[in-house]
């Protein structure tokens, strides 16, 4: 059983002339999670996994994936992960499943091929070469290629851009799967709902260093607060449900017989306070729904709205 984190970076510096792409940057990765690496573009989120990926040299602070140095010890770390490029890293002429198959064979133990093939949808794609593939089934062939020859470590770059909701959902799927057998993900991606969704822990990259970290749920909890709404008659007395409310909780009439309830937290005890106020008041609410931060809300309250180029 091992104990010592997949990826552990300390103090990562990267600068490209006089540009400091990546500036003391830390970051830690468990073993067995399906962690997130997300920031703005520019944010050096990409030069911070493509050093521990290897191809880049860090100017200053250390890297270690899986224990190994990814530059000094890239002939013995390589063959431990599987990497997934957004160019794909095919070539074009070459066709499809049979670069598959070849992949396969560069590996001891690689996943029975027609099966990752079948799940992945892309049996239709056969002799086609890669060149003429459509964008989504360039997306799911590199995805197969590198989680065939089963990594203890798989590096997913935007596994499911250009996907449509059936092959994003398969992917999802996929991703648990190497989960529960013990592999470790690391995905970056810009689709924040589905980092919400498939993964362990995230890390937010911003201006070259992380700038929060924590589960998905840890960090929609924190900060802003949640909110309950419903309807009900217009014109309620909130004063006397804010009386039975906890201690900066508000309530208000945002429209006519539209309600909110903000607090921190919210949690099953305040909606029973809620729900309670309005029995005793003869008010059957109606549309009650609880509303927390999405992982959108907390990503663009810490790195801003501005768009990057």
């Amino acid at each position: 059983m091992h104990t010592q984190p997949a990826v552990e970076v300390a103090g990562l510096v990267k600068r490209y002339g006089t540009k400091t792409a990546v500036d003391g940057l830390d970051l830690t990765i468990a073993r067995g999670t399906v962690t997130a690496v997300l920031g703005p573009n520019g944010a050096g989120k990409t030069t911070t996994i493509e050093t521990c990926e290897g191809y880049r040299r860090p100017d200053a602070g250390t890297v270690r994936v899986l224990g190994l140095d990814p530059v000094a010890d890239a002939a013995r770390l390589r063959p431990r992960i599987g990497v997934m490029l957004q160019a794909g890293g095919v070539y074009p002429g070459a066709r499809a499943v049979e670069m598959l198959r070849h992949t396969a064979r560069l590996h001891a133990h690689p996943l029975d091929v027609d099966a990752l093939v079948e799940r992945l949808g892309l049996g239709s794609c056969g002799r086609t070469t890669y060149r003429r593939l459509s964008g989504g089934q360039q997306q799911r062939l590199a995805l197969a290629m590198a989680v065939v020859g089963r990594p203890e470590l798989a590096f997913l770059d935007e596994p499911t851009a250009g996907l449509d909701p059936q092959a994003r959902r398969a992917t999802w799927e996929l991703i648990a799967d190497l989960r529960r057998d013990g592999v470790t993900v690391v995905v970056t991606t810009h689709y924040l709902d589905e980092a919400e969704q498939i993964c362990d822990a995230v890390n937010i990259v911003d201006h070259g260093r992380v700038i929060a970290t924590g589960s998905p749920e840890e960090l929609c909890r924190g900060g802003a607060e949640s909110s309950l709404h419903f309807d009900g008659p217009a014109g309620l007395d909130l004063g006397s449900l804010t009386k039975v409310l906890p201690d900066g909780a508000a309530a208000v009439e945002l429209a006519p017989g539209s309600y909110r309830v903000q607090a921190t937290p919210m949690d099953p005890k305040l909606v029973a306070l809620v729900t309670g106020w309005c029995a005793e008041s003869g008010v059957l609410p109606e549309k009650l729904t609880v509303q927390r931060r999405s992982l959108e809300d907390v990503f663009l309250e810490l790195t801003g709205r501005e768009l990057r180029s």
